[in-house]
């Protein structure tokens, strides 16, 4: 690959499901050491998106690549190497410990065997010590905390080693302090050239975070760019329905206030 390479890109993606339009001719391109913020509205076809790039769903239109090379030409072996899904959230039914559900993002690089090797180890390791769950390697995943489980799929994902980063709302069951961790981490694992795109409701924590905003609305892309290009009034009342304020923040970042709804 190329530097000018995609490490991922959707061309035209469009979608129809149930009778409804869920993609639009979805355009977008992520760079090598870029972290792109998916944001819009409840049923805007973020998660569509997410499962299109996954090979969950089948577009109707368009076409979605890999490292420049379409993501159908892919065995599932091999685009677990290059791509790794962080979900909302996940029901792990099984009693498995969190370290084992870790280790599970070590099983595309494992032989037919499937036995895990010291790296394999290691790596789930040191995947659950970068987001701070290393203690809770031991403990079953049914016992632990929607927040606890969220960071246990991080590691998983990271574990995982993959060329990009798909992460829908990764924060939403964190606190503070575990907001910042992940998305840190997030920012360390696209220095060597990988990508991610996260979807993400917290406008301000993206625009902190991500190099880019992408604005989908009704399955369409209304707007990409840097956070200060795309936080706009206009543009926010297009995405979301709303009327907003945006200010610069104490680190120049854009700081959206959305304006409280008139009574009735």
């Amino acid at each position: 690959m190329s530097a000018a390479t995609p490490t991922l890109a959707f061309d035209d993606v469009a979608l129809r499901l149930g009778g409804r339009e869920l993609l639009r001719g979805v355009t977008l391109a992520l760079a090598p050491g870029e972290i792109v913020a998916l944001v819009g509205r409840n049923g805007a076809g973020k998660t569509t998106l997410f499962r299109v790039a996954s090979r969950i769903l089948h577009p109707d239109r368009g076409e979605v690549r890999v490292a420049g090379r379409p993501l159908a030409s892919f065995s599932r072996r091999e685009l677990a190497r290059e791509l790794a899904v962080v979900p909302q959230d996940v029901g792990i039914p099984f009693p498995f410990r969190a370290g084992e559900v870790v280790l599970m993002g070590r099983t595309p690089h494992q032989g037919g065997l499937g036995f895990e090797s010291a790296e394999d180890l290691s790596r789930a390791r040191a995947a659950m010590e970068a987001v701070g769950v290393a203690e809770l390697a031991s403990r079953e995943v049914t016992a632990l905390s929607g927040g606890e489980r969220q960071l246990v799929l991080v590691a998983r994902a990271l574990a995982q080693d993959p060329r990009v980063l798909l992460l829908d709302e990764p924060t939403a069951h964190l606190d503070l302090r575990h907001r910042t961790v992940v998305l840190e981490r997030v920012r360390r694992f696209v220095e060597d050239g990988r990508s991610a795109l996260v979807v993400s409701h917290d406008l301000n924590l993206a625009a902190r975070t991500c190099d880019r905003i992408a604005l989908l609305a009704e399955g369409r892309l209304l707007a990409c760019g840097a956070p200060a290009q795309v936080l706009d009034p206009s543009t926010l009342r297009a995405t979301f329905a709303i009327e907003a304020d945006v200010l610069p923040g104490p680190d120049a970042a854009p700081l959206v206030v959305p304006r409280r709804a008139s009574p009735g």
